[in-house]
């Protein structure tokens, strides 16, 4: 019995050892940080940039700096994290300071406190109640929990839609980088205080439709309940909702509910310009982030429009804020590379512009410093909203009946990677924005003769243009067009995607028909509500080509160009 009575204990000593061992491994206590937190931050050293391809395939790099990256991780992607074997050193968290919640929503208002959940959503609706000549609330969508994703439109007549420039800013689709999420409320309530008392405000106001999203998260920022907590990045189902938007070249990409609502919504209103506020570092980010060694066609505007928001910051914050890389200033691939991130998505398929303006150190900003963001940030802020008020600024219409045409606008020998833009279907209207110089914008609408026009662009400034544009007589062209395709990339050298309006589904005829006005394509295919129809363009000539859908069933037709090149 002695004998036994050892042989247990001995058994579970070791036992007792075997598992505290077990949790004090690395990628044990890795584990039970995700387990206990949704989220965990690691750091490797720096090698190459094939390795850095690697990992954003498949985690959340956080940022790269000083020859160290760090990377989030959840429980989505901890797995495949450790089956890499990786020498990595696990980041230890530090309790989040300065969360105060608001007591009430007069102290939330302050700007100087994180309001609860219910108190941001009174917010939202305080500024349209006291505010119904100016503003208007809508609601995105609603994330896995249910809770409200809203938008504020903030206007002089808010009613209504497409009457002018639409902007966009966004904020805190990282539940746990928060600075931009109290930023962004501060900005709405001064502009519709200050409409009737600054002659800037009003300005922007009059000219612009301006959308405020301030929490685009609010699963992540408010994982715990109606109070900030302990915020993650992650939304309910633990997916990085800035890693999650279509990507040009990974189809496949899981989209969650919050994501499939914004590109609802982004594509509903095409915003000509727009911004996506995070944390984590202080820098302005531009196009591309999922490209290297490949430059926007309008690169030196991005960096231009970028360097402004960030030198006015230095102005008013000191030359100590936002300094991060090329002194607050970079190209998101030259940092590190993003795949599925949404400024991509929203310039590459949707023909917007778009940057990531991370705007703290802290990913979570402490409530007292709240106001000093403010102050660091919202002279950049409106400056960047008046750049939608220069570039060219045109109405495309029939040369007859003066009737708005849906066109394309494209530049040759500039235009590449799905720059060009597109004319409103319903208005006519179109907003370019370039650097200073002469431009040759070439103009195409199905049925209608190609139009180039020479248009200046000064800095600072706006040109107005107006496009008349005359039809052709086709024996194949046809001229019934009552929408244009959602096409990328175009131009284009090996495939295309296109997506057809909302609710055209089912049986498609595909028709292809090259300048000359010769069929080249002709056969059916099945159309997806969201999924793009693939073109496969190798066997094109290069050139410029007419592309052309039609309802098996309804016999609505619908039509669009498509520039190939070699």
């Amino acid at each position: 019995m002695i004998r036994r009575f050892l042989i247990l204990m001995f058994l579970s000593v070791f036992s007792g050892l075997s598992c505290f061992s077990q949790i004090i491994t690395p990628d044990n206590k890795l584990r039970l940080i995700i387990r206990q937190e949704g989220q965990a931050e690691v750091t490797l050293p720096y090698s190459d940039i094939k390795s850095i391809e690697l990992l954003t395939t498949n985690v959340s790099i956080l940022s790269v700096k000083d020859k160290i990256v760090h990377i989030s991780l959840s429980p989505l992607t901890v797995e495949w994290f450790i089956l890499q074997k990786y020498d990595y050193q696990i980041v230890d968290k530090v309790a989040p300071k300065g969360i105060i919640s608001a007591p009430d929503l007069n102290k939330a208002m302050d700007w100087d406190y994180y309001p609860t959940y219910t108190q941001y959503d009174s917010i939202m609706q305080s500024f349209k109640t006291l505010y119904p000549s100016l503003c208007r609330l809508d609601t995105i969508g609603t994330s896995i929990n249910g809770k409200l994703i809203l938008a504020l439109k903030i206007s002089d007549n808010p009613a209504i839609d497409g009457d002018k420039p639409s902007v966009f800013y966004t904020s805190t689709m990282h539940g746990d980088e928060t600075g931009g999420y109290i930023l962004m409320l501060h900005l709405a309530d001064y502009l519709l205080k200050n409409y009737s008392l600054s002659d800037r405000v009003k300005n922007l106001i009059d000219n612009l439709e301006i959308w405020i999203n301030p929490l685009a998260n609010p699963d992540g920022t408010y994982n715990n309940g109606n109070v900030i907590n302990s915020p993650t990045r992650y939304n309910a189902n633990g997916y990085d909702l800035n890693r999650n938007f279509p990507d040009p070249f990974t189809p496949n990409t899981v989209k969650q509910k919050e994501t499939l609502d914004m590109i609802k919504f982004l594509r509903k209103h095409k915003f000509v310009l727009s911004a996506n506020f995070h944390s984590g570092s202080e820098v302005v980010n531009y196009p591309w982030d999922r490209w290297f060694s490949k430059f926007h066609a309008d690169d030196s505007w991005f960096n231009a429009i970028s360097r402004s928001y960030a030198d006015t910051a230095h102005v008013y914050a000191g030359p100590e804020y936002m300094n991060f890389l090329d002194n607050g200033v970079t190209r998101g691939a030259d940092w590190y590379i993003v795949y599925g991130g949404r400024q991509d998505f929203e310039t590459w398929e949707l023909h917007g512009r778009e940057v990531t303006v991370e705007l703290d150190d802290q990913f979570i900003t402490p409530a007292p410093q709240l106001p000093l963001l403010w102050q660091n940030n919202w002279h950049s802020l409106f400056g960047y909203l008046e750049n939608a008020l220069y570039g060219i600024h045109g109405l495309v219409r029939d040369v007859n009946s003066h009737n708005p045409l849906s066109a394309e606008v494209f530049i040759n020998g500039h235009d590449k990677d799905s720059s060009q833009v597109y004319s409103d279907t319903l208005s006519g209207n179109f907003v370019r924005f370039l650097s200073p110089g002469s431009w040759n914008l070439t103009f195409s609408a199905a049925g209608y003769r190609d139009t180039t026009i020479n248009a200046i662009v000064y800095s600072g400034q706006k040109t107005d243009l107006i496009v008349d544009m005359s039809t052709i007589t086709s024996g194949i062209e046809p001229i019934n067009s009552i929408a244009h395709l959602l096409i990328y990339p175009n131009p284009a050298t090996d495939f295309i995607n296109i997506i057809l309006p909302d609710k055209t589904v089912g049986r498609m005829n595909l028709r292809i028909i090259n300048q000359a006005g010769k069929l080249v394509a002709d056969y059916n295919t099945e159309v997806v509500h969201g999924i793009p129809v693939i073109i496969d363009t190798k066997y094109l000539s290069a050139g410029t080509y007419t592309i052309v859908f039609t309802s098996s069933v309804t016999e609505a037709s619908f039509h669009g160009r498509i520039v190939v090149i070699k």
